[in-house]
């Protein structure tokens, strides 16, 4: 039978939402490789909305799970709804809904709060002993959850390939150990299941961040 793995969405645009090209390549990891992709998204409000031409919040209001609806084509459930005693593992993609939507990283950092319901979701499949894939700045939700566990967000020393370095010291604050690595290398935390990849933490070309991405969805069906 194949692997089903529910996949949380934030939205819709790498501002104020899901990164599109990170959530694509997961789906598409996904399907190459047998397994059946099945989106959730929180039913709330954004943060805010970015205009992503010119880079700056609008006053418009939007809702998390109809925006992350446009990745999914309109096959997406009410996180609310996940069960996770009929899926196999769970994979969030980054951008920055995650730090605004599902967490408030952007505006506070390692003092953030998670979304109780994203909260409950990442610690049901890791009390299940069932994979957790994070990409990009999804991985700040395990070192905020999971005390200890080891995370990868890239490179942990600022420079232009890695303009978001201080994500890795700040979760080195919180407890857990960060592994540099390249935008192709996954990090496996074996004893809490964890798979991190950077992704667009890295000015990388974007095929280096497809494939990165591509290792960590394998990885993560190995362990399911």
């Amino acid at each position: 039978m194949a692997k089903r793995v529910a996949v949380v969405l934030a939205g819709c645009g790498v501002f104020d939402g899901s990164e599109i090209h990170e959530a694509s390549a997961v789906l598409v990891h996904l399907s190459r490789e047998g397994a059946q992709a099945e989106a959730y998204a929180p039913n709330i409000p954004q943060m805010h909305v970015v205009d992503h031409v010119k880079g700056q919040p609008t006053p418009e209001q939007r809702n998390v799970l109809v925006e992350s609806a446009r990745i999914a084509r309109g096959n997406i459930k009410d996180l609310a709804t996940l069960d996770v005693k009929g899926l196999d593992a769970l994979i969030i993609p980054g951008g920055f809904g995650v730090a605004k939507n599902l967490s408030t990283w952007a505006t506070q950092g390692k003092n953030c709060s998670i979304s109780k319901e994203v909260e409950g979701v990442l610690r049901a499949f890791h009390a299940a002993h069932k994979p957790i894939g994070l990409c990009c700045i999804s991985p700040v939700l395990a070192a905020k959850i999971f005390p200890g566990c080891e995370v990868t967000v890239g490179h942990d020393t600022e420079c232009e390939q890695w303009p978001y370095a201080k994500t890795a010291e700040a979760m080195k604050e919180l407890g857990c150990r960060h592994v540099n690595s390249q935008v192709t290398e996954v990090h496996v935390d074996t004893r809490n299941r964890l798979v991190t990849t950077s992704a667009f933490m890295c000015n990388a070309p974007i095929h280096d961040i497809h494939d990165g991405i591509g290792n960590m969805v394998r990885e993560v069906l190995r362990l399911a």
